[in-house]
């Protein structure tokens, strides 16, 4: 048998239920390279205690006959999810020694579904970043590398750590979280499968905020069977979120037939950005005829309103973040500052987040509270709002026409190297976000599966847009692409 931490969730709950390899097995050979990765710095808090009880029980209930799907398989757990007695900072200082007293419901439907805990993962501080850069851990790391070049390049983010770890093989699997693409773009940069659901599919309890209305938690995996696999065990009704969805949960696994024949695939003509890389245009365009020759009908289509996309984000999000983040303030949990002789709550307020925020996060918080503030309200976060309608209307129209997935680039590049963008203007870092933000803005589900390469030999995805509700479709036509891309590289050893 092939290494166990290069396995695959299907190939490993397959082994595990025919007795040729034991969860404590497995979750030591994912122990033992996360150990010789530290280069890679995707795991930032490790538990190897935790893993290997948690270990030993799921070979007991695989023994026993009662076991699901996920039941053994060793996970990375991204920073955002609060886990019971683990620390939880969401990369940031300011939630330096916070040890939850709660597990998120997410986390706590894997582990109740037998999943293994091998730790928690690096991600941009509070998930505000498209890079890996923000996070108070320093910089996680893309296995991957530009021919024989040396240069670090970025996993990308907010979810790098999670990327970098499965593409790395470091676990079988990892959560991560989605408000503008944090999923789908750090799958992308590190050639693995990353899908959001939508939007109320996943529980957001105990995932810490940063815009409620965008957030969603999502599987980070090898391939499309493992996404289906793991996103149902991630799912289902939760009474402590009040936008959670009380909708049944199907068994997504058995819905990837690969037969997309009569499927209609649209290709929105306003994806087809100035200044796009040929190597992109190319990638897009080899995705529809893939999809086309698997017997889908491709389909133009116009959502007129993208070009308002990144603008309407970036009033929301930093608004709805500047909200969220007004809890951290040195008085119940995390970092408090020192305060000299005199200091009152307000100086207590300032120095701590001053100390405990990082400049990305001061600088979105500075925007959201501008943007809602007196005067400016309606003119900016109001206007902002009612370009999210238009935007949720463009999609309702094209599906409503008959379209049952849409196809767009996933990222504007392939990986860029850490530091590339540290001088540039914050918006240039914001238009990495440009293909996946509309997704998040409509609370659709969208999947990001690797399809190609560039020249320098960096993996490059594919984006597709489903239906509200529809991820068993939207995961079939993904399984149809993998199968046609045939995309099985792996990024060289160098860590």
């Amino acid at each position: 048998m092939t290494e166990l931490n290069r396995l695959t969730i299907a190939d490993a709950r397959d082994a595990l239920r025919n007795g040729e390899v034991t969860s404590v097995e497995l979750t030591e050979a994912c122990l033992g390279a996360v150990e010789s990765a530290g280069a890679l710095n995707a795991f930032v808090h490790h538990t190897p205690d935790l893993a290997r009880q948690q270990a030993q029980a799921a070979d007991a209930r695989i023994q026993g006959g009662d076991a699901p799907a996920m039941c053994g398989i060793p996970l990375g757990i991204k920073d955002l999810f609060c886990t019971k007695g683990v620390p939880s900072q969401a990369a940031s200082r300011i939630l330096q020694g916070f040890l939850p007293e709660y597990e998120s419901t997410v986390s706590q439907n894997l582990f109740d579904a037998g999943a293994v805990m091998l730790g928690k993962l690096n991600m941009d501080e509070f998930a505000m970043g498209s890079s890996n850069e923000t996070s108070c851990y320093g910089n996680a790391v893309n296995p991957w590398r530009r021919g024989n070049d040396e240069a670090a390049l970025t996993p990308g983010g907010s979810s790098g750590g999670s990327a970098s770890a499965v593409a790395a093989d470091l676990c079988l699997g990892a959560t991560g979280t989605d408000t503008g693409g944090s999923i789908r773009q750090p799958a992308a940069f590190t050639g693995i499968t990353g899908i959001k659901p939508t939007y109320g599919r996943c529980s957001r309890w105990g995932v810490v905020a940063f815009a409620s209305s965008l957030d969603q938690a999502g599987p980070m995996t090898k391939t499309v069977r493992d996404a289906a696999i793991m996103l149902e065990a991630m799912c289902g009704h939760d009474p402590k979120d009040s936008t959670s969805a009380d909708i049944p949960v199907p068994d997504f696994e058995a819905l990837l037939t690969g037969d997309i024949r009569g499927k209609v695939i649209g290709i929105p003509k306003e994806y087809r950005m100035d200044g796009m890389p040929a190597e992109i245009e190319k990638l897009w365009s080899d995705g529809a005829a893939m999809l086309r020759d698997a017997g889908a009908e491709i389909r133009d289509i116009s959502l007129p309103h993208t070009k308002y996309a990144l603008p309407a984000y970036y009033v929301i999000a930093p608004a709805e973040a500047s909200s969220n983040l007004a809890r951290y303030d040195g008085v119940r949990y995390g970092h408090r500052a020192k305060l000299a002789q005199g200091d009152g709550i307000t100086e207590m307020y300032e120095k701590t987040r001053a100390e405990g925020f990082g400049s990305e996060v001061q600088r979105r918080v500075m925007v959201g509270t501008y943007v809602l503030s007196a005067g400016f309200y309606d003119a900016y976060y109001n206007r902002a709002r009612r370009v999210r309608a238009l935007i949720k209307r463009d999609f309702d129209e094209a599906f409503a026409a008959g379209v049952d997935a849409i196809l767009t680039p996933a990222t504007p590049s392939a990986a860029f190297g850490l530091g590339e963008m540290t001088e540039a203007d914050p918006v240039a870092m914001y238009l990495n976000d440009v293909f996946t933000v509309t997704v998040n803005l409509a609370g659709l589900p969208g999947i990001a599966v690797p399809t190609g390469m560039d020249a320098q030999g960096l993996p490059l995805g594919l984006q597709l847009i489903g239906r509200p509700w529809e991820e068993g479709d939207l995961l079939n036509t993904a399984y149809a692409l993998e199968q046609a891309a045939g995309f099985v590289a792996k990024p060289a050893k160098w860590w």
